[in-house]
Parts: C-alpha cells; sequence; structure tokens
C-alpha cells in the first residue's frame, strides 16, 4: 500500500514533505505534487508534514478522492523526482482549503 497525494495539494505544493522521505518517492508537477507507488515504502512520515494534509495511506483516501489514486500512479511516471524542499507558491495560502481543484491540476 502506498501513500497518495489528494487535491489539497494542488496550488498549493508546499514541499515539507519531500524533506523527510527516505526514498525520495515524490515527482513534482507544475502545481502538484504526486507519490511514485513503486517507490513510495509506507513510511508515512510524509503525512504530518504536509500543512494541507493532502496525504493519506491509500485504503484511507476518502471517496471523493479515489481517482487520486490512479492520478498519482500515472503521473508519477512522467513527472521528475523532487528531493529538495522548495518555497511554495507565492498564492499557496490562499488555496489552503479551497475546493474543488481538480480541475486545476496542470499537467
Amino acid at each position: 500500500m502506498a501513500y497518495v497525494v489528494t487535491e489539497n495539494c494542488i496550488k498549493c505544493k508546499y514541499t515539507d514533505c519531500v524533506d523527510v522521505c527516505p526514498v525520495d518517492c515524490f515527482r513534482e508537477g507544475p502545481n502538484f505534487l504526486v507519490i511514485d507507488p513503486d517507490e513510495c515504502i509506507d513510511c508515512t512520515l510524509c503525512v504530518a508534514e504536509c500543512p494541507v494534509e493532502a496525504i493519506y495511506a491509500e485504503d484511507d483516501v476518502p471517496a471523493d478522492q479515489r481517482e487520486f489514486i490512479e492520478l498519482n500512479a500515472e503521473l508519477s511516471k512522467t513527472w521528475k523526482p523532487i528531493i529538495e524542499k522548495k518555497d511554495g507558491p507565492v498564492d499557496a495560502d490562499e488555496w489552503k482549503g479551497v475546493k474543488p481543484k481538480a480541475h486545476l491540476l496542470e499537467r
């Protein structure tokens, strides 16, 4: 079972989670992060670091966010690894808690 980044990350893209990942399983897109399910070792360290509570164990992903399980797997194949924390977008705080945002995902 891997961990999954969900909708709350879109346009927030804080990278606190990246700093604690022992296996560098995060991948970076233009306005979203994903977890490569083949690399994730289920350590749970990233969950507590996410300031927008966007990361869930695959079995715990809310029903309205289940599409993100496949989306993480798909996008992790083409997006580049991110291994160091970066500054978030300047307007990230404005996007915290905003829903729906799935339509704003940039690939």
